[in-house]
C-alpha cells in the first residue's frame, strides 16, 4: 500500500512557519512529506531542509516525494527525541522551524497490519517504529489491571477505564488477546449499550490509549519541547499541530512556560527569579480547521495548531 496521508492544517502551518528562503527547516514527523514538499518549494539554493521520521515507510515516501529538490533535502529516520544529535550529526546547530505533526498518520491507520486501527482485524501491533520489540499486544497481556486502568483512564480519557481494564484481565485469564477484533469485543462487552450507540466507536478511546502508552509519545513530547525552542534561531519559530487534549495542554503550558518564566510571586514589583522568556505565544488561542477542510478530511475534526517564536535576540528577555 502506497503511503498516504492528508496534511492537516497545511497552510496555516506553511503560514506560521515564515519560511526564509535560506533558512534551516525540520520537519520532526515527516509523515508522507506534505508539509515537507511545502517548505522545500519556498527554498532558495541556499535553504536546507531536515526530515526526521521514526516509521520506514514514511521515510520510503517522503524521500520519493521530496526527490527532485535534490541536496537541500537531508531525510533522516529517528525519532524527534533525538533531534539535537540528530541535527548536530549532520552539522546543524540551530535552526529558523521546526515542524511537529503528532499523532498516527492515516497511512498507519489504514494499513491493517500495522494493528492500529479498530476497524479491521490484525495483529496487535501499533509500533510506530516497527525496530521497537514491544507491542500493544504485550501491554494488553501483561500489564496489571491496575496500570491498564491507568493508561486507558489517562490517555484515553474514558470514564469506563475501569470496567474495560476488568474485562481485559479476565479475557486473557482464558487466552491470550492477540489481534484487533479481540481486543474490540472486550472492550464491547465492558461498555454499557445505551453509551455504545451516542458515543462514537467504543474502542477509540482505549485504542489510542495503548498507542500513547506503547510509543511513549506524551513523554516524547514534553521531554522534546523545552530543547526545541532553544535549538530556534532569533526569530525561528515552531509549528505543532495537536489531535488530543492530552498533546495540546503540554503544547500550551510549555509554550507559556518560555514565553513567562518568571516563578516570583505575584506581589513583587520586579523579577528576581532570572527566569529569561525565550520568545512570544503567536497563537493565543489555537488555530483549528476551516469548514472546507473538515468536510474533506474527517480526520482534521480534532487538529489544533500552535505557534511559538524565538527571541528576536535568541537570548530572550527578564520579565
Amino acid at each position: 500500500m502506497a503511503f498516504q496521508h492528508t496534511s492537516v492544517l497545511l497552510e496555516e502551518t506553511i503560514d506560521g512557519l515564515a519560511v526564509k528562503p535560506d533558512g534551516i527547516y525540520v520537519d520532526a514527523t515527516l509523515g508522507g512529506g506534505g508539509h515537507a514538499f511545502e517548505v522545500c518549494s519556498r527554498l532558495n539554493g541556499n535553504g536546507r531542509f531536515i526530515g526526521i521520521d521514526q516509521d520506514a515507510a514514511a521515510i520510503e515516501a517522503a524521500g520519493e516525494r521530496l526527490k527532485d529538490f535534490g541536496e537541500k533535502v537531508t531525510i533522516i529516520r529517528s525519532n524527534y527525541r533525538e533531534l539535537k544529535s540528530v541535527l548536530r550529526s549532520i552539522g546543524v546547530e540551530k535552526v529558523d522551524g521546526i515542524v511537529l505533526d503528532l499523532g498516527v498518520s492515516s497511512y498507519q491507520l489504514d494499513t491493517a497490519e500495522r494493528g492500529f486501527s479498530y476497524r479491521a482485524d490484525a495483529s496487535l501491533d501499533m509500533r510506530m517504529d516497527q525496530r521497537q520489540q514491544t507491542t500493544a499486544k504485550d501491554i494488553v497481556n501483561t500489564y496489571s489491571e491496575t496500570e491498564l486502568y491507568r493508561v486507558i483512564r489517562d490517555y484515553g480519557e474514558d470514564k469506563f477505564a475501569k470496567n474495560i481494564a476488568k474485562h481485559i484481565v479476565m479475557e486473557r485469564e482464558k487466552n491470550p488477546i492477540e489481534t484487533t477484533g479481540q481486543l474490540n469485543e472486550v472492550i464491547r462487552r465492558a461498555i454499557p449499550m445505551k453509551f455504545q450507540k451516542n458515543g462514537g466507536h467504543p474502542s477509540k478511546r482505549t485504542f489510542q490509549a495503548i498507542r500513547i502508552e506503547l510509543n511513549r509519545e506524551l513523554e516524547v513530547l514534553r521531554e522534546s519541547l523545552d530543547e526545541m525552542i532553544d535549538m530556534l534561531n532569533p526569530g525561528g519559530r515552531i509549528c505543532i499541530i495537536t489531535f488530543h487534549s492530552l498533546e495540546d495542554r503540554i503544547v500550551k503550558s510549555t509554550f507559556r512556560k518560555n514565553e513567562d518564566p518568571c516563578t516570583c510571586p505575584s506581589h513583587f514589583p520586579v523579577c528576581v527569579c532570572g527566569n529569561v522568556s525565550k520568545g512570544k505565544v503567536i497563537t493565543r488561542k489555537p488555530i483549528l480547521p476551516g469548514e472546507e477542510e473538515l468536510e474533506n478530511n474527517s480526520r482534521s475534526k480534532s487538529a489544533k495548531l500552535r505557534i511559538f517564536e524565538r527571541c528576536g535576540d535568541g537570548k530572550g528577555s527578564q520579565k
